[in-house]
């Protein structure tokens, strides 16, 4: 897990993890290192781990009067994560709030989160972007804003990952007052916070590959079709053998854009196939699987085989 994620364990349910000042927010913001964060949200919840504000200098945040509706990630659809590359994905939401906040302020913040667990505020992980993201006003009272989730498996994922997450937003208002200062007025911070914003699926990256041989064939002689069928294991940062599920072997005729199955069979322990079909015109052969809850479906590469 990266850094900003042991941040957001110190800040507890304020999901203040990303609290990390951009410079292209604004010119003048101050620029504050993920250590004086950090040591900001320790003063800020009394060293509690999972606690709101319990404020060591003056006051409590005040509640903020806004919300967080519409939230899609990744346009809908699965984020699908291998054992390297970094994936980054977009996220859109509307945001309503009073008419004498401003989302350009400085000294504001608001993101989107996606965590799993119990509650925004008891997440066992907890996933955000790199970069805040950026709202455009369409009324005095609402904006719409983009951002990012971006996932690094070698430091955030294990496999207990590859499930249904929840987003959950927050917005931090300083109104001048200094996170870093020892005298803050936390009384004159505000803050909302919003759960149940929606959902989204991390699956396990997926390969299939196939070969068919021998190649080429006489009409009637057998056919051997082998492949392997495996996914990201996001403990060990390797491709693993997905083991038990069941694959489609199919077969498309030369000139022909369509694949027809032939028969399903299954992997065996390690996600190796094997199967045997009778040549009987030049085509090329596939493995299809249909995809989990957990890992997406995937095609192989058509390997052709010439029949004589």
């Amino acid at each position: 897990m990266r850094i900003r994620a042991t941040v957001a364990a110190v800040s507890g349910a304020l999901a203040l993890s990303a609290f990390v000042v951009p410079a292209a927010q604004a010119a003048d913001a101050p620029a504050y290192s993920k250590e004086d964060v950090r040591a900001a949200l320790r003063q800020a919840s009394g060293e509690s781990a999972r606690s709101t504000y319990a404020a060591e200098d003056t006051g409590t945040p005040y509640a903020l009067d806004l919300t967080f509706s519409g939230v899609k990630v990744n346009n809908g659809k699965p984020i699908v994560v291998g054992t390297t590359n970094p994936v980054s994905v977009p996220v859109t939401y509307t945001v309503t709030h009073a008419a004498d906040i401003d989302l350009n302020a400085p000294d504001f913040y608001l993101d989107v989160e996606i965590y799993r667990g119990a509650s925004y505020a008891e997440w066992d992980n907890l996933l955000l972007g790199d970069d805040w993201p950026v709202c455009t006003a369409t009324s005095s009272t609402t904006a719409n804003c983009k951002g990012t989730i971006d996932v690094y498996p070698d430091l955030e994922l294990g496999n207990v990952d590859a499930t249904t997450w929840k987003a959950g937003g927050y917005a931090i208002d300083f109104n001048d007052q200094d996170p870093m200062a020892e005298d803050i007025d936390w009384s004159k911070v505000g803050y909302a916070e919003q759960d149940g914003l929606g959902t989204t699926k991390l699956q396990r990256f997926s390969k299939l590959t196939v070969n068919a041989s021998p190649e080429p064939v006489k009409k009637g002689k057998t056919i051997t079709v082998t492949g392997k069928l495996s996914r990201a294991n996001w403990d060990t940062l390797k491709y693993a053998g997905y083991s038990t599920q069941s694959v489609k072997l199919q077969f498309r005729k030369k000139g022909s854009s369509t694949y027809t199955t032939l028969k399903t069979i299954k992997t065996n322990t390690y996600g190796d196939l094997k199967t045997t079909v009778t040549a009987s015109t030049d085509g090329y052969f596939r493995y299809s699987f249909a995809g989990t809850s957990t890992t997406p479906a995937v095609n192989a590469t058509g390997d052709f085989v010439d029949v004589q």
